[in-house]
């Protein structure tokens, strides 16, 4: 997996004061429930998938710059919702996601699915 480096905890926390901090300074928490902000994702992610609409593969991959910006602001909104509604209902995100990556492991174990793209569910008895 590329990318810039992992975020931890610390990140993490510090990234949800700022959100929290301009939530606050907007007085927007009285918009934010958990069903609100999660209508809100899905827009955001509808927002990124409408960028990739009819790329191709390969052109999925090679954005422009214009574009690579336009999938970071997008992914950064996805992310920003994401953790509102975590820190609304008092979920921690890394712990969340570690959890369901070990269920990940159980229901896709490697051997049984290297180099499918099958639902758990289609291999399973």
């Amino acid at each position: 997996m590329s990318g810039s480096g992992s975020c931890g905890h610390a990140e993490l926390a510090e990234l949800n004061s700022k959100i929290r901090a301009f939530v606050d300074e907007r007085d927007w928490e009285q918009f934010h429930s958990p069903k609100n902000l999660a209508m809100a994702l899905v827009v955001e992610a509808a927002e990124l998938v409408e960028i990739f609409q009819w790329l191709t593969e390969k052109d999925s991959l090679n954005l422009d710059a214009r574009k690579r910006q336009h999938v970071e602001e997008e992914i950064a909104d996805v992310l920003i919702y994401l953790m509102r509604i975590a820190d609304r209902l008092d979920i921690d995100l890394l712990a969340a996601a570690d959890r369901k990556l070990n269920i990940n492991h159980q229901k896709y174990p490697a051997a049984q699915v290297r180099g499918k793209s099958s639902k758990y569910s289609d291999y399973k008895s």
